[in-house]
Protein backbone atom coordinates (compact mmCIF):
# COMPACT_ATOMS: atom_id res chain seq x y z
CA UNK A 1 0.00 0.00 0.00
CA UNK A 2 1.45 3.26 -1.06
CA UNK A 3 2.34 5.77 1.13
CA UNK A 4 1.00 9.18 0.96
CA UNK A 5 3.29 12.24 1.73
CA UNK A 6 3.33 15.91 0.81
CA UNK A 7 6.03 18.45 1.35
CA UNK A 8 4.27 19.90 4.17
CA UNK A 9 3.70 16.19 5.75
CA UNK A 10 6.95 13.85 4.89
CA UNK A 11 7.07 10.40 5.75
CA UNK A 12 9.65 10.05 8.28
CA UNK A 13 12.56 8.22 6.68
CA UNK A 14 12.74 5.00 9.19
CA UNK A 15 8.67 4.20 7.70
CA UNK A 16 10.04 4.59 4.32
CA UNK A 17 13.33 2.35 4.83
CA UNK A 18 11.17 -0.15 7.54
CA UNK A 19 8.10 -0.37 5.00
CA UNK A 20 11.08 -1.27 2.10
CA UNK A 21 12.36 -3.34 4.18
CA UNK A 22 9.06 -5.32 5.02
CA UNK A 23 8.44 -5.34 0.84
CA UNK A 24 11.58 -6.95 0.52
CA UNK A 25 11.72 -9.74 2.51
CA UNK A 26 7.83 -10.29 1.54
CA UNK A 27 9.96 -11.57 -1.37
CA UNK A 28 11.32 -14.28 0.47
CA UNK A 29 14.29 -16.60 -0.97
CA UNK A 30 14.72 -17.57 -4.41
CA UNK A 31 16.25 -19.44 -7.16
CA UNK A 32 18.41 -17.56 -9.88
CA UNK A 33 20.12 -18.26 -12.63
CA UNK A 34 23.62 -16.08 -13.29
CA UNK A 35 27.33 -16.15 -14.50
CA UNK A 36 29.73 -15.83 -11.70
CA UNK A 37 32.43 -13.34 -12.20
CA UNK A 38 34.20 -12.91 -9.45
CA UNK A 39 35.13 -14.88 -6.24
CA UNK A 40 36.42 -12.88 -3.35
CA UNK A 41 37.82 -15.88 -1.37
CA UNK A 42 38.51 -14.99 2.47
CA UNK A 43 39.28 -16.51 5.82
CA UNK A 44 36.47 -16.05 7.80
CA UNK A 45 33.39 -17.59 7.28
CA UNK A 46 31.82 -15.61 5.19
CA UNK A 47 32.63 -14.82 1.37
CA UNK A 48 31.65 -12.49 -1.32
CA UNK A 49 30.65 -13.64 -5.01
CA UNK A 50 29.70 -11.29 -7.68
CA UNK A 51 26.80 -12.49 -9.97
CA UNK A 52 25.78 -10.91 -13.34
CA UNK A 53 22.59 -11.91 -15.93
CA UNK A 54 23.62 -14.14 -18.48
CA UNK A 55 21.55 -11.60 -20.98
CA UNK A 56 21.79 -7.97 -19.51
CA UNK A 57 24.41 -5.88 -18.11
CA UNK A 58 22.77 -6.20 -14.59
CA UNK A 59 25.22 -7.87 -11.33
CA UNK A 60 24.61 -7.81 -7.76
CA UNK A 61 26.87 -8.57 -4.60
CA UNK A 62 25.79 -11.66 -2.59
CA UNK A 63 27.64 -13.48 0.54
CA UNK A 64 27.22 -17.26 1.54
CA UNK A 65 29.24 -19.46 3.49
CA UNK A 66 32.57 -21.12 2.59
CA UNK A 67 30.61 -24.19 3.14
CA UNK A 68 28.14 -23.50 0.68
CA UNK A 69 31.05 -22.41 -1.77
CA UNK A 70 32.60 -26.15 -1.07
CA UNK A 71 29.58 -27.87 -1.66
CA UNK A 72 28.81 -26.23 -4.72
CA UNK A 73 32.00 -28.51 -6.09
CA UNK A 74 34.67 -27.04 -8.06
CA UNK A 75 33.01 -23.86 -9.46
CA UNK A 76 35.26 -21.10 -11.02
CA UNK A 77 35.01 -17.33 -12.17
CA UNK A 78 32.75 -17.62 -15.22
CA UNK A 79 30.56 -20.45 -14.55
CA UNK A 80 26.82 -20.07 -15.07
CA UNK A 81 25.14 -21.27 -11.42
CA UNK A 82 21.55 -21.73 -9.91
CA UNK A 83 21.75 -19.66 -6.99
CA UNK A 84 19.34 -19.75 -3.61
CA UNK A 85 19.29 -16.03 -2.26
CA UNK A 86 17.40 -14.05 -0.01
CA UNK A 87 17.35 -10.55 -0.59
CA UNK A 88 17.93 -7.92 2.93
CA UNK A 89 17.57 -4.53 3.45
CA UNK A 90 19.87 -3.16 6.07
CA UNK A 91 17.93 -0.35 7.97
CA UNK A 92 21.19 1.51 9.54
CA UNK A 93 22.19 2.18 5.44
CA UNK A 94 19.68 1.65 3.35
CA UNK A 95 21.50 -1.10 1.40
CA UNK A 96 20.15 -3.88 -0.71
CA UNK A 97 22.27 -7.21 -0.08
CA UNK A 98 21.42 -10.76 -1.76
CA UNK A 99 22.61 -13.51 1.19
CA UNK A 100 23.14 -16.99 -0.73
CA UNK A 101 21.82 -20.16 1.12
CA UNK A 102 22.49 -22.56 -1.73
CA UNK A 103 24.51 -22.94 -4.88
CA UNK A 104 24.76 -24.84 -7.84
CA UNK A 105 26.43 -25.38 -11.18
CA UNK A 106 23.70 -24.65 -14.14
CA UNK A 107 23.78 -25.80 -17.47
CA UNK A 108 27.08 -25.20 -18.99
CA UNK A 109 28.33 -24.53 -15.58
CA UNK A 110 27.45 -27.86 -14.22
CA UNK A 111 29.61 -29.20 -17.65
CA UNK A 112 32.37 -26.89 -16.90
CA UNK A 113 32.26 -28.24 -12.93
CA UNK A 114 32.11 -31.62 -13.93
CA UNK A 115 35.13 -31.58 -16.15
CA UNK A 116 37.23 -29.64 -13.70
CA UNK A 117 36.62 -32.29 -11.31
CA UNK A 118 37.37 -34.79 -13.78
CA UNK A 119 40.75 -32.57 -14.83
CA UNK A 120 41.77 -32.24 -10.92
CA UNK A 121 41.65 -35.94 -10.18
CA UNK A 122 43.48 -37.04 -13.92
CA UNK A 123 46.25 -34.47 -12.86
CA UNK A 124 46.02 -35.55 -9.45
CA UNK A 125 47.83 -39.36 -11.14
CA UNK A 126 50.36 -37.28 -12.81
CA UNK A 127 48.53 -37.89 -16.33
CA UNK A 128 49.67 -34.23 -17.04
CA UNK A 129 53.41 -34.16 -16.36
CA UNK A 130 55.10 -31.96 -18.69
CA UNK A 131 58.18 -34.74 -17.89
CA UNK A 132 55.96 -37.34 -19.61
CA UNK A 133 55.62 -35.17 -22.81
CA UNK A 134 57.06 -36.51 -26.04
CA UNK A 135 59.11 -34.71 -28.41
CA UNK A 136 57.94 -34.52 -32.04
CA UNK A 137 59.96 -35.58 -35.13
CA UNK A 138 61.21 -32.78 -36.48
CA UNK A 139 60.19 -34.27 -40.51
CA UNK A 140 57.80 -37.76 -39.36
CA UNK A 141 57.51 -40.39 -42.06
CA UNK A 142 54.27 -40.69 -41.51
CA UNK A 143 51.51 -38.45 -40.13
CA UNK A 144 48.18 -39.61 -38.61
CA UNK A 145 45.25 -37.87 -38.66
CA UNK A 146 41.81 -38.55 -36.33
CA UNK A 147 39.12 -36.46 -37.72
CA UNK A 148 35.83 -36.03 -38.71
CA UNK A 149 34.85 -37.52 -42.98
CA UNK A 150 35.09 -34.18 -44.68
CA UNK A 151 35.44 -32.09 -42.05
CA UNK A 152 36.92 -28.33 -42.19
CA UNK A 153 38.98 -29.52 -40.04
CA UNK A 154 40.47 -32.48 -42.17
CA UNK A 155 40.89 -30.10 -45.18
CA UNK A 156 42.35 -27.61 -43.05
CA UNK A 157 45.28 -29.94 -41.59
CA UNK A 158 45.79 -31.76 -45.12
CA UNK A 159 46.33 -28.72 -46.85
CA UNK A 160 48.43 -26.79 -44.75
CA UNK A 161 50.76 -30.03 -44.74
CA UNK A 162 50.76 -30.20 -48.17
CA UNK A 163 51.48 -26.59 -48.70
CA UNK A 164 54.42 -26.46 -46.55
CA UNK A 165 55.77 -30.43 -46.91
CA UNK A 166 54.37 -31.29 -50.11
CA UNK A 167 55.74 -35.15 -49.73
CA UNK A 168 54.31 -35.88 -46.71
CA UNK A 169 52.41 -38.88 -46.03
CA UNK A 170 48.82 -38.96 -44.01
CA UNK A 171 46.87 -41.72 -42.91
CA UNK A 172 43.50 -40.64 -42.12
CA UNK A 173 40.95 -41.98 -39.67
CA UNK A 174 37.42 -40.79 -40.28
CA UNK A 175 35.69 -41.24 -37.07
CA UNK A 176 32.78 -39.21 -34.86
CA UNK A 177 33.78 -35.95 -33.07
CA UNK A 178 30.56 -35.33 -31.27
CA UNK A 179 28.05 -37.22 -29.63
CA UNK A 180 28.16 -40.22 -27.58
CA UNK A 181 29.63 -42.81 -29.63
CA UNK A 182 32.46 -39.97 -30.65
CA UNK A 183 35.08 -40.76 -27.55
CA UNK A 184 34.89 -44.58 -28.14
CA UNK A 185 35.81 -44.11 -31.98
CA UNK A 186 38.40 -41.48 -31.42
CA UNK A 187 40.18 -43.87 -29.02
CA UNK A 188 39.87 -47.50 -31.68
CA UNK A 189 41.59 -44.69 -33.94
CA UNK A 190 44.16 -44.01 -31.45
CA UNK A 191 45.28 -47.32 -31.00
CA UNK A 192 45.27 -48.78 -34.62
CA UNK A 193 47.45 -45.02 -35.75
CA UNK A 194 49.79 -46.45 -32.10
CA UNK A 195 49.91 -49.69 -33.59
CA UNK A 196 51.60 -48.53 -36.84
CA UNK A 197 55.47 -48.52 -36.11
CA UNK A 198 55.74 -46.07 -39.67
CA UNK A 199 53.53 -43.82 -38.00
CA UNK A 200 55.41 -41.06 -36.27
CA UNK A 201 52.73 -38.54 -35.02
CA UNK A 202 48.94 -38.43 -34.57
CA UNK A 203 46.91 -35.72 -34.80
CA UNK A 204 43.88 -35.38 -33.64
CA UNK A 205 41.92 -32.74 -35.39
CA UNK A 206 37.80 -30.85 -35.05
CA UNK A 207 36.80 -27.22 -35.60
CA UNK A 208 35.16 -25.21 -32.96
CA UNK A 209 32.06 -25.72 -31.13
CA UNK A 210 30.08 -25.44 -27.88
CA UNK A 211 30.87 -27.21 -24.83
CA UNK A 212 28.61 -30.03 -25.59
CA UNK A 213 30.04 -30.86 -28.60
CA UNK A 214 33.14 -30.80 -27.08
CA UNK A 215 32.74 -33.31 -24.83
CA UNK A 216 33.86 -36.06 -25.89
CA UNK A 217 37.49 -34.69 -25.97
CA UNK A 218 37.16 -34.68 -22.29
CA UNK A 219 36.32 -38.45 -21.56
CA UNK A 220 38.41 -40.01 -19.29
CA UNK A 221 39.04 -42.88 -21.35
CA UNK A 222 40.04 -41.02 -24.29
CA UNK A 223 42.35 -38.91 -21.75
CA UNK A 224 43.87 -42.30 -20.55
CA UNK A 225 44.26 -43.97 -23.74
CA UNK A 226 46.05 -40.98 -25.73
CA UNK A 227 48.64 -40.86 -22.51
CA UNK A 228 49.19 -44.92 -22.99
CA UNK A 229 50.34 -44.23 -26.14
CA UNK A 230 53.75 -44.38 -27.55
CA UNK A 231 53.25 -41.72 -30.75
CA UNK A 232 53.66 -37.82 -29.85
CA UNK A 233 49.78 -37.09 -29.61
CA UNK A 234 48.88 -33.29 -31.22
CA UNK A 235 45.93 -32.09 -29.58
CA UNK A 236 43.86 -30.02 -32.51
CA UNK A 237 40.09 -29.38 -31.02
CA UNK A 238 38.17 -26.74 -31.54
CA UNK A 239 39.58 -22.70 -31.08
CA UNK A 240 41.59 -20.44 -29.36
CA UNK A 241 39.47 -20.64 -26.09
CA UNK A 242 38.81 -24.19 -26.72
CA UNK A 243 40.19 -26.39 -23.82
CA UNK A 244 39.45 -30.02 -23.62
CA UNK A 245 41.09 -32.66 -21.10
CA UNK A 246 42.82 -33.62 -24.12
CA UNK A 247 44.60 -30.83 -24.41
CA UNK A 248 46.32 -31.07 -21.12
CA UNK A 249 47.07 -34.94 -21.88
CA UNK A 250 48.61 -34.27 -25.25
CA UNK A 251 52.23 -34.35 -26.12
CA UNK A 252 51.43 -30.85 -27.90
CA UNK A 253 48.51 -28.25 -27.83
CA UNK A 254 47.83 -26.73 -31.27
CA UNK A 255 45.26 -23.56 -31.25
CA UNK A 256 43.34 -24.90 -34.15
CA UNK A 257 44.11 -27.83 -36.72
CA UNK A 258 45.43 -24.98 -39.03
CA UNK A 259 48.65 -24.76 -35.88
CA UNK A 260 48.34 -28.45 -36.15
CA UNK A 261 49.68 -28.89 -39.67
CA UNK A 262 52.41 -25.69 -38.76
CA UNK A 263 53.73 -27.47 -35.78
CA UNK A 264 53.93 -31.23 -37.43
CA UNK A 265 55.83 -30.43 -40.28
CA UNK A 266 58.52 -27.86 -41.06
CA UNK A 267 57.86 -25.95 -43.99
CA UNK A 268 59.90 -26.63 -47.17
CA UNK A 269 60.21 -23.10 -48.32
CA UNK A 270 61.41 -21.72 -45.15
CA UNK A 271 63.84 -24.42 -44.33
CA UNK A 272 64.97 -24.18 -47.84
CA UNK A 273 66.05 -20.35 -47.98
CA UNK A 274 67.09 -21.30 -44.03
CA UNK A 275 69.24 -24.12 -45.93
CA UNK A 276 70.34 -21.43 -48.58
CA UNK A 277 71.57 -18.67 -46.19
CA UNK A 278 73.10 -21.32 -44.02
CA UNK A 279 75.21 -22.73 -46.65
CA UNK A 280 75.77 -18.88 -47.88
CA UNK A 281 77.36 -18.21 -44.19
CA UNK A 282 79.23 -21.08 -43.84
CA UNK A 283 80.74 -20.57 -47.52
CA UNK A 284 81.47 -16.95 -46.00
CA UNK A 285 82.48 -18.53 -42.95
CA UNK A 286 85.00 -20.33 -44.78
CA UNK A 287 86.32 -18.18 -46.84
CA UNK A 288 87.01 -15.82 -43.99
CA UNK A 289 88.74 -18.13 -42.48
CA UNK A 290 91.17 -19.16 -45.14
CA UNK A 291 92.02 -15.41 -45.47
CA UNK A 292 93.31 -15.35 -42.44
CA UNK A 293 94.86 -18.13 -42.07
CA UNK A 294 96.64 -16.98 -45.61
CA UNK A 295 97.47 -14.15 -43.77
CA UNK A 296 98.98 -15.73 -40.57
CA UNK A 297 101.19 -18.14 -42.95
CA UNK A 298 102.10 -14.62 -45.04
CA UNK A 299 103.31 -12.79 -42.40
CA UNK A 300 105.19 -16.21 -41.09
CA UNK A 301 106.61 -16.38 -44.33
CA UNK A 302 108.14 -12.94 -44.30
CA UNK A 303 110.04 -13.17 -41.02
CA UNK A 304 113.64 -13.21 -41.17
CA UNK A 305 114.04 -16.93 -39.54
CA UNK A 306 111.93 -17.84 -42.39
CA UNK A 307 113.39 -16.31 -45.07
CA UNK A 308 117.15 -17.19 -44.00
CA UNK A 309 116.69 -20.10 -41.41
CA UNK A 310 120.30 -20.44 -41.07
CA UNK A 311 120.72 -16.52 -39.89
CA UNK A 312 120.24 -17.42 -36.49
CA UNK A 313 122.74 -19.72 -36.51
CA UNK A 314 125.65 -17.21 -37.90
CA UNK A 315 126.07 -16.09 -34.14
CA UNK A 316 126.19 -19.68 -32.83
CA UNK A 317 128.77 -20.89 -35.66
CA UNK A 318 131.01 -18.16 -34.77
CA UNK A 319 130.68 -18.51 -31.06
CA UNK A 320 130.99 -22.39 -31.85
CA UNK A 321 134.09 -21.29 -33.81
CA UNK A 322 135.93 -19.44 -31.37
CA UNK A 323 134.93 -22.11 -28.36
CA UNK A 324 136.66 -24.53 -30.44
CA UNK A 325 139.94 -22.27 -30.76
CA UNK A 326 140.28 -21.88 -27.39
CA UNK A 327 139.66 -25.46 -26.79
CA UNK A 328 142.51 -26.46 -29.23
CA UNK A 329 144.81 -24.17 -27.84
CA UNK A 330 143.77 -24.55 -24.25
CA UNK A 331 144.57 -28.94 -25.07
CA UNK A 332 147.79 -27.99 -26.42
CA UNK A 333 148.97 -26.04 -23.27
CA UNK A 334 147.95 -28.90 -21.33
CA UNK A 335 149.35 -31.52 -23.24
CA UNK A 336 152.44 -29.47 -23.44
CA UNK A 337 152.56 -28.73 -19.69
CA UNK A 338 151.99 -32.79 -19.10
CA UNK A 339 154.49 -33.74 -21.64
CA UNK A 340 156.76 -31.60 -19.80
CA UNK A 341 156.14 -32.79 -16.53
CA UNK A 342 156.04 -36.20 -17.76
CA UNK A 343 159.85 -35.82 -19.30
CA UNK A 344 160.98 -34.42 -15.44
CA UNK A 345 159.29 -36.94 -14.21
CA UNK A 346 161.13 -39.63 -16.60
CA UNK A 347 164.36 -37.90 -15.49
CA UNK A 348 164.05 -38.33 -11.87
CA UNK A 349 162.84 -41.75 -12.73
CA UNK A 350 166.04 -42.24 -14.52
CA UNK A 351 168.42 -40.72 -12.46
CA UNK A 352 166.97 -42.71 -9.44
CA UNK A 353 166.47 -46.29 -11.27
CA UNK A 354 169.01 -49.25 -10.65
CA UNK A 355 170.50 -49.14 -14.54
CA UNK A 356 171.72 -45.62 -14.08
CA UNK A 357 173.51 -46.43 -11.16
CA UNK A 358 174.80 -49.50 -12.81
CA UNK A 359 175.72 -47.17 -15.92
CA UNK A 360 177.92 -45.42 -13.69
CA UNK A 361 180.00 -48.36 -12.94
CA UNK A 362 178.37 -49.80 -9.73
CA UNK A 363 177.05 -53.77 -9.63
CA UNK A 364 174.65 -55.54 -7.93
CA UNK A 365 175.96 -58.62 -6.46
CA UNK A 366 173.56 -61.89 -5.14
CA UNK A 367 174.72 -65.55 -3.73
CA UNK A 368 173.45 -68.55 -5.33
CA UNK A 369 169.08 -68.18 -4.02
CA UNK A 370 168.91 -64.86 -5.60
CA UNK A 371 169.98 -63.27 -2.34
CA UNK A 372 171.57 -59.61 -2.72
CA UNK A 373 175.14 -59.57 -1.23
CA UNK A 374 175.17 -56.14 0.52
CA UNK A 375 177.69 -56.93 3.40
CA UNK A 376 180.79 -58.80 3.75
CA UNK A 377 179.03 -60.62 6.35
CA UNK A 378 176.34 -62.54 4.33
CA UNK A 379 178.91 -64.37 2.32
CA UNK A 380 182.44 -66.21 2.64
CA UNK A 381 185.57 -66.52 1.69
CA UNK A 382 184.94 -69.45 -1.54
CA UNK A 383 181.62 -69.00 -2.13
CA UNK A 384 179.82 -68.23 -5.65
CA UNK A 385 178.07 -64.86 -6.31
CA UNK A 386 177.06 -63.22 -9.20
CA UNK A 387 177.72 -59.92 -10.23
CA UNK A 388 174.97 -57.81 -12.23
CA UNK A 389 176.50 -55.12 -14.46
CA UNK A 390 175.08 -52.16 -16.63
CA UNK A 391 175.08 -54.86 -19.54
CA UNK A 392 175.05 -58.34 -18.22
CA UNK A 393 176.44 -60.66 -15.39
CA UNK A 394 179.06 -61.66 -14.42
CA UNK A 395 179.88 -65.09 -12.34
CA UNK A 396 182.66 -64.95 -9.26
CA UNK A 397 184.44 -66.44 -6.70
CA UNK A 398 184.60 -65.05 -3.11
CA UNK A 399 188.44 -64.85 -2.95
CA UNK A 400 189.15 -62.56 0.11
CA UNK A 401 186.81 -60.53 2.34
CA UNK A 402 188.10 -57.47 3.92
CA UNK A 403 185.89 -55.12 6.61
CA UNK A 404 185.43 -52.09 7.22
CA UNK A 405 187.16 -50.67 10.46
CA UNK A 406 184.40 -48.74 11.59
CA UNK A 407 182.02 -52.14 11.86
Amino acid sequence: MALSSSPEKPQPLRTVVFATRDWVERLGAVWVEGQLIEIKRRTGATQFLTLRDTVEEVSVSISTSQAVLDAAGPITEGTVVAAWIKPTLWTKSGSLSFQCRELRPSGEGRLLAAIEQRKRMLQAEGLFDSALKKRLPFLPRRIGLITGADSAAERDVIENIARRWPAAVIDVEHTLVQGPQAAGQVIEAVKALDGRPEVDVIIIARGGGSLEDLLPFSEEALVRAVHACRTPVVSAIGHETDTPILDLVADLRASTPTDAAKRVVPDAAAETEGLTGATRRLRQALATTVANEQRRLDDLRNRPVLQNPTAALVGHVERLSTARERLQRAIGVQLREEQTSLSHALIRVRALSPQATLQRGYAILSDSKGNTVDRTSTTAKGRKITAQLADGRLGLTVASIEKKDDE
